[in-house]
């Protein structure tokens, strides 16, 4: 889970960040970029694809890479700005706004999936980079677990829509809620 790094390491660059989002594909609630910087001498071996991780997981996890991370960013675009630009620029906006955060400057961006429409920074674009990328695997976790803990607090204010349990995502019980109560102000147009 090292290689992507390991390369640039070996090249002299000292401050990657991986990048990752979570939340583009739901039908509420915002989405969530991080901007993870690891030290060299990282050990996460349990740190994959959030999505293939349990939440339970996730959340220790989490904690874990908090605390080991040189550096950690975080952006959140919400549903208004999703519904005023669109999805994939509303990603590229929180990935800007996690690196942003950054109190490290990298040196270069490794993302997830495409190239993102990121400006003045070198970057990296590894398809299924959060299974190959242990600094974009931790960015994953981070992002996906900033997220769902946004969507357990819309439970509280709206919970006729179930988000602490299908955060957002259409499942057959969210769309059945959708159709017998309108949407909320947190679901997307």
């Amino acid at each position: 889970m090292l290689a992507y790094e390991q390369k640039h390491w070996d090249s002299g660059k000292e401050f990657l960040a991986g990048i990752d989002e979570a939340g583009r594909g739901p039908l509420a609630g915002p989405v969530v970029a991080a901007s993870v910087i690891l030290p060299q001498d990282i050990e996460l071996p349990e740190v994959t694809d959030s999505k293939k991780i349990s939440e339970k997981k996730r959340e220790r996890l989490y904690d874990e890479i908090k605390n080991s991370a040189l550096a950690l960013g975080i952006g959140v675009v919400h549903e208004e700005d999703i519904d005023e630009k669109n999805i994939l620029q509303a990603t590229y906006k929180a990935m800007r706004k996690s690196i942003g955060e950054l109190h490290i400057q990298p040196d270069i961006l490794l993302v997830d999936g495409n190239k993102a429409d990121i400006k003045h920074y070198k970057q990296e674009s590894i398809i299924d980079g959060d299974q190959k990328s242990l600094s974009i695997a931790a960015a994953s976790i981070i992002a996906k677990v900033t997220r769902d803990r946004m969507m357990r607090q819309y439970d509280i204010v709206f919970p006729q829509y179930g988000f602490a349990k299908h955060k957002g995502y259409g499942t057959k019980q969210h769309m059945e809620a959708i159709i017998s109560r309108k949407a909320s102000p947190v679901h997307r147009k």
